[in-house]
């Protein structure tokens, strides 16, 4: 029955999380007081997510180290500048600039894994560059936050390394090394029985967060109509890039899977908690925005490859590592 659920919960999380935005702002009030969750809810859907996990994606760093150095720094150095100036030049507002950067800055979503699966990409090479960025986040997401905060806003980049090394690195560690005890059988049975609780926590954390930027859309502006197009710009253009180096510089049809998703999605509901927890709410904006499209985005782009490899890989036999 839970695989069930579980199933029709995968289905319907392009509807799901916007409906969840929608509901924690028509519930502001009880939103508000139900934010102490949120970094309970994610460190178990980081732990839930993670039990497909193990040490044997790191080998890919060994036969793919180009691969994953360019992935990686595309998510952490080349989206964060080119969000920068896009929204330095669109609005001009130190605090939405905050929330554009952290939008792009957090890691490559865990969820990745499941589109790449889609797509017949490189499971092992997607299952690292996840890995390694996971833990490389605590280190650097509150670099790239204070070189875009300077000296306007103080934050405590210890409280957010803390946080990020509990919410996703220990948990994340913890379900790798519980899926290498059990040679791969917790995520049979744990993980499948998890799947569908850690996809309500997604949408409990959308529901909670959203309640903190109801003021803004209870009455719906120019600049928020702005933000949500320049959100949904910067997500397309992310797949974009991705496509494009993937194309010119691997030439494999399964690497270029696992860097467009990896390159293309985020661990959104991480930022909303860094936002939510060290920012003003405007800050929080971009950030939960950007959940509209993430799994819209990562279907339409699961269509796109498919037709990509028809066209330059028609003869390209397609198969997973795992």
């Amino acid at each position: 029955m839970l695989a069930t659920i579980n199933k029709h919960l995968q289905k319907l999380m392009p509807i799901l999380t916007p409906l969840s935005l929608v509901i924690g702002v028509l519930l502001e009030d009880v939103g508000g007081h139900l934010l102490f969750l949120v970094p309970w809810l994610f460190a178990f859907m980081t732990f839930a997510g993670s039990l497909s996990m193990n040490f044997e994606g790191l080998r890919s760093f060994a036969k793919y180290p180009k691969v994953i150095l360019i992935t990686i720094s595309f998510l952490h150095i080349l989206m964060p500048i080119w969000a920068y100036f896009v929204a330095t030049f669109i609005f001009n507002d130190h605090y939405l600039t905050i929330g554009f950067v952290l939008s792009v800055a957090v890691p490559t979503g865990i969820t990745s894994f499941i589109w790449v699966s889609i797509c017949r990409g490189h499971l092992a090479l997607c299952l690292s560059i996840i890995l390694i960025d996971t833990i490389l986040s605590p280190i650097v997401i509150p670099l790239l936050v204070h070189f875009v905060v300077g000296q306007n806003i103080e934050i405590d980049t210890m409280s957010i390394m803390l946080d990020l090394l509990w919410m996703i690195v220990i948990p994340s560690i913890i379900a790798v090394l519980l899926n290498e005890w059990t040679k791969g059988k917790i995520d049979n049975t744990v993980g499948k029985t998890l799947a569908p609780f850690q996809k309500l926590s997604l949408f409990f954390i959308v529901m909670i967060n959203s309640s903190a930027i109801a003021p803004f859309l209870k009455n719906i502006t120019w600049e928020i109509f702005g933000i949500i197009v320049v959100v949904l710009l910067l997500a397309m253009s992310g797949y974009v890039m991705c496509l494009w180096l993937g194309h010119y510089l691997f030439k494999d049809p399964e690497v270029i899977s696992a860097v467009v998703f990896t390159g293309g999605m985020r661990n959104i509901a991480v930022g909303v908690v860094i936002a939510s927890t060290y920012f003003p709410a405007k800050v929080m904006m971009p950030v939960v925005f950007g959940m509209l499209f993430q799994q819209i985005l990562a279907s339409q782009f699961s269509r796109i490859i498919e037709k990509y490899k028809v066209k330059f890989y028609p003869d390209n036999n397609l198969s997973n590592d795992f």
